[in-house]
C-alpha cells in the first residue's frame, strides 16, 4: 500500500510538471502570435509589429479548419431571430479580401497572397517618402521600387500572385464543394492586392491594381480562359496597404461603379488621360470599361459603393489614425471631400495639416469649408464591405438599412454593422445605427438571390492568416427568404433576355431592387440594341401614371434616360415629370 501511494505521488508531480511546461510553451506561443500582428488589406489603422515568421502548419487543415470554422459561430453576436450557418472554410478558400455572387449562386472571391510579399507599405519604406508623393504615374512607382530595390528586385516584387477563386455549391446542401482558381497569375511588380469582384450575366470584373479586368468563363469549367484589362493607371503612389481598387457595383443607370484609394489615378483613355493621383476617387464607366469618368474625388479609402432603391450614392471612408475618425459619405457627383493623400504625413504644427486643422473630416457645422461635401456622421472604426438591403429575404425592419463590415484586426472588436437614412433637405441623416452580427473579422458583406445575407471571415490578425470563411445569414423563421427568396432566385437565374415587354415591365414593382433593376436594364436595352424604341416608350409612359409604385415609377424614369441618350421623345417625357406631385420623382 504505501509503494502504491508512492507511486501514485511520483505520477501526480510528473503529471503537474507536464502542466506547468506546457502552460509556458501556451504563453510563448501566444507572445508570437501576438508578434506575427500585420497589417489588414482592407483599411488602415494604426502601423502593427512586423511579421516575424510563417503561421506553422496544421496536420490536418481539411479537418482542422472546418472543425474551427463550425465552433467559431458560437462566439458571434447575432439577433435571436436570425442563424448563421457556415458555406465554406480553408483549404476551399484563403485570405478573403472581396467577394460576390453569381445569379447561378456561385462564388467568386477576391484572394490576396501579396500582402507583404510583392506589395508593401510607405510606412515601411519613409526614406522614399518625398520620391512616393512625387509619383505621377505607376511607371513613376515602379521606377522608383528599382531605385531602391536590394537584391533581386523581382524576387521582391513579381512573385507571389493574387487571384480570384470561384466556389460552388453543386449539391445544393448548404456548403461548397468545389473549388476552382478561377483567374490566378497577377503578380507583376506593378500589381497591388485584388479588391474588388462583381460577377454579373456570365462576366466577371476583378480591380487588382493597376487595371480593372473582365474575366470569362465561356465553357463553364471553372477556370477563366479570357481576359481583357478594360483599363490601366490606377495605384500611382505606394501609400498604405488596402488604399487599392475596388467597390465594384452597377448603378441605376446602367454603367459600374468602383473606387480607388488615395493612391491615386493616372489612366489614359481613347478620349484623353484622367488624372487623379493624390486623391480617393469614385468612378463610373460602361460594362465594357468605355466611357470612363472620375464622379466624386477627395476621399481617403473608400472600400465600397452601396446604392439605396433610389439611385442615392453611399460609402465609408476611413479614418487617418491622426485623430480624425472614419466617415458615412453621400456620394454627390462632382463632390469633393476634402482629402489628399499628403495630409497623411503631415505633423506639425498640426497633425494631419488642413484636415484636422479646419475640421475637414466632421460633418457639416457653422464655418466649416464651403468647397468640400462634408460626412452626414462620423461611423465606424476600420468601414470595409458595404451592401445596402435588396428588399427581400430578412425582415420588414430591415428595410432600406445599410450594412457595414467594420474590420478592426481581431475578431472581438470587429463584425457587421447596420445604419437607417432619413431625407433631410437636399441630402440625409442618419436616423440610426447599431451592431449587427459582432465578434467576427468580417472583410466583406453581400446579400444572395436566395435571400440569405453572406460575409467573408478574415478570421483573426492583421496579416494573411492561411485561413478564410465565408458564412449565411437568414431568419429563422424563413429559411432562405421562404418563397420571395426563390422567386428572386428563379427570376436571376432565368434572366430577363426572353420576357415579354409587359411582362419585364411588371417586374418594375417586385420587391427586391435587384430584380427590377435587371427588367429596367433589359427594357432599354430593346429600345437602344432591338430597335424597339416605339413599343418601349409606349410601356413606360404607363408605368409613369402616379398611381404606380413609386419604385416602379423610379425605374421606368431611369429607363427613359438610358433611351434618352440617343432618343429625343424619352427626353422630352421625363422633362414632364419635373411638375410631379411627388417630390421624389420630382
Amino acid at each position: 500500500m504505501r509503494m502504491r501511494s508512492r507511486f501514485s505521488s511520483c505520477v501526480l508531480v510528473v503529471i503537474a510538471c507536464a502542466c506547468i511546461i506546457l502552460w509556458v510553451m501556451g504563453c510563448r506561443s501566444s507572445e508570437d502570435g501576438a508578434k506575427r500582428e500585420g497589417v489588414t488589406t482592407r483599411g488602415s489603422v494604426a502601423k502593427p509589429e512586423p511579421l516575424l515568421g510563417p503561421p506553422e502548419p496544421v496536420s490536418d487543415p481539411s479537418v482542422l479548419s472546418l472543425s474551427e470554422a463550425d465552433i467559431a459561430i458560437q462566439r458571434f453576436s447575432t439577433p435571436l431571430d436570425l442563424e448563421v450557418s457556415l458555406v465554406a472554410a480553408e483549404p476551399d478558400l484563403v485570405n478573403p479580401v472581396a467577394f460576390t455572387l453569381d445569379e447561378e449562386g456561385r462564388f467568386f472571391v477576391a484572394e490576396t497572397f501579396r500582402l507583404n510579399a510583392g506589395v508593401t507599405d510607405t510606412r515601411d519604406h519613409m526614406y522614399w517618402l518625398d520620391d512616393d508623393l512625387a509619383c505621377r504615374t505607376v511607371e513613376d512607382r515602379v521606377a522608383m521600387f528599382r531605385k531602391y530595390a536590394k537584391g533581386d528586385f523581382e524576387a521582391t516584387y513579381a512573385t507571389a500572385e493574387d487571384r480570384v477563386r470561384r466556389l460552388v455549391d453543386s449539391d445544393g446542401d448548404g456548403r461548397v464543394d468545389q473549388s476552382t482558381v478561377f483567374a490566378g497569375g497577377f503578380s507583376e511588380a506593378p500589381v497591388g492586392l485584388g479588391a474588388g469582384v462583381l460577377a454579373r450575366g456570365g462576366k466577371v470584373w476583378y480591380s487588382c491594381i493597376p487595371d480593372l479586368w473582365l474575366l470569362e468563363d465561356k465553357d463553364n469549367d471553372g477556370v477563366a480562359e479570357e481576359r481583357k484589362s478594360l483599363q490601366s493607371g490606377y495605384g500611382v503612389h505606394v501609400g498604405f496597404l488596402g488604399h487599392d481598387l475596388h467597390g465594384l457595383i452597377f448603378g441605376p443607370d446602367g454603367k459600374l461603379y468602383f473606387t480607388v484609394g488615395d493612391r491615386g489615378l493616372h489612366v489614359k483613355t481613347k478620349d484623353g488621360v484622367l488624372d487623379a493621383p493624390d486623391v480617393g476617387t469614385v468612378l463610373r464607366c460602361e460594362p465594357d470599361g468605355s466611357e470612363l469618368e472620375i464622379f466624386a474625388t477627395g476621399l481617403r479609402n473608400p472600400q465600397e459603393l452601396a446604392f439605396d432603391d433610389f439611385g442615392n450614392l453611399f460609402t465609408c471612408d476611413n479614418n487617418s489614425d491622426g485623430g480624425d475618425q472614419a466617415r458615412w459619405v453621400h456620394i454627390v457627383e462632382g463632390g469633393d471631400s476634402g482629402w489628399r493623400i499628403g495630409y497623411q504625413f503631415i505633423t506639425s504644427p498640426v497633425a494631419r495639416g488642413a484636415w484636422n486643422a479646419e475640421k475637414l473630416w466632421q460633418p457639416r457645422f457653422e464655418g466649416q469649408a464651403a468647397y468640400i461635401l462634408p460626412p452626414l456622421l462620423n461611423f465606424a472604426d476600420g468601414p470595409s464591405g458595404l451592401v445596402c438591403y435588396p428588399g427581400t429575404g430578412l425582415d420588414d425592419r430591415y428595410e432600406g438599412r445599410f450594412f457595414l463590415a467594420d474590420f478592426r484586426g481581431t475578431s472581438n472588436k470587429s463584425g457587421i454593422r447596420t445604419l437607417r437614412l432619413e431625407p433631410e433637405g437636399a441630402s440625409f441623416r442618419v436616423a440610426s445605427h447599431e451592431l449587427f452580427l459582432w465578434n467576427v473579422l468580417a472583410t466583406d458583406v453581400e446579400f444572395g438571390f436566395d435571400g440569405a445575407l453572406y460575409f467573408s471571415d478574415w478570421v483573426e490578425g492583421w496579416d494573411m492568416p492561411g485561413k478564410g470563411r465565408i458564412y449565411r445569414v437568414r431568419s429563422k423563421r424563413s429559411s432562405a427568404g421562404g418563397s420571395i427568396g426563390a422567386d428572386v432566385s428563379k427570376l436571376m437565374r432565368e434572366g430577363m433576355a426572353e420576357r415579354w415587354l409587359a411582362d419585364l415591365a411588371r417586374l418594375l414593382e417586385h420587391p427586391d431592387r435587384r430584380v427590377r433593376q435587371a427588367a429596367q436594364l433589359e427594357i432599354s436595352r430593346r429600345a437602344i440594341d432591338d430597335g424597339e424604341g416605339d413599343a418601349v416608350l409606349r410601356l413606360l409612359e404607363s408605368w409613369l401614371e402616379p398611381e404606380r409604385p413609386r419604385v416602379a415609377r423610379v425605374h421606368a424614369i431611369w429607363a427613359l434616360g438610358l433611351m434618352g441618350r440617343n432618343d429625343e421623345r424619352a427626353r422630352g417625357r421625363i422633362a414632364m415629370l419635373a411638375n410631379d406631385a411627388d417630390a421624389e420623382i420630382r
